[in-house]
């Protein structure tokens, strides 16, 4: 690792310590950003659309990474830290069965309603007619991902390893949508 990466690790593991819930949600926030300019480029839009891109920043910065940063805490609290292999079945049984559904349903509605601008009728409509499928595509990703954090990474760098996965998993599903309007055209 160079002394430039090393040295910006370092400062931000200082962050992280002083300041873990506004870092952690400025990483959200941040590698949303990151995402949705990969996925846009990807989609082959030719100019940044900078305010979608600056909504999904907000949409980390203000409830991504503020709700996994407490969520996990209180999971941390709930199951009093242990890590053997029950207690991490039954943290990832708990997180997909509330936080997952909620985390797609509210992400659906704000994407709809304020990225997009749509009216609320049209956004319950396809949140409606989308969620089911979406929540099943989740369910056969996040309880992995679920199980490696909650198992192996550090409840400091929990919110930092799914927001990093979060980023990934919007790649791909921007890239599934994107076969999906090519094999269809």
């Amino acid at each position: 690792m160079s002394d430039y990466a090393k040295d910006a690790w370092r400062k931000y593991l200082i962050q992280l310590q002083a300041h873990p819930l506004r870092t952690k949600a400025i990483t959200a926030g941040v590698l949303a950003g990151c995402s949705d300019a990969i996925a846009q480029k990807i989609a082959g839009v030719k100019k940044i659309q900078f305010r979608r891109l600056f909504l999904l920043m907000l949409y980390g910065l203000c409830y991504g990474g503020p709700f996994a940063h407490y969520f996990h805490k209180l999971m941390d609290a709930l199951f009093k830290g242990k890590k053997d292999n029950t207690t991490v079945a039954k943290k990832v049984l708990l997180e997909q069965l509330t936080s997952s559904p909620w985390n797609n349903f509210l992400f659906m509605s704000y994407y709809g309603l304020v990225v997009e601008g749509r009216p609320w009728k049209l956004v319950k409509h396809k949140v409606g007619k989308d969620f089911s499928t979406i929540q099943l595509t989740a369910w056969k990703f996040w309880p992995i991902v679920g199980w490696i954090n909650y198992q192996y990474v550090p409840l400091q760098f929990r919110v930092l390893f799914g927001s990093f996965i979060a980023s990934c998993w919007s790649i791909f599903l921007n890239l599934k949508a994107r076969s999906a309007v090519i094999k269809n055209a």
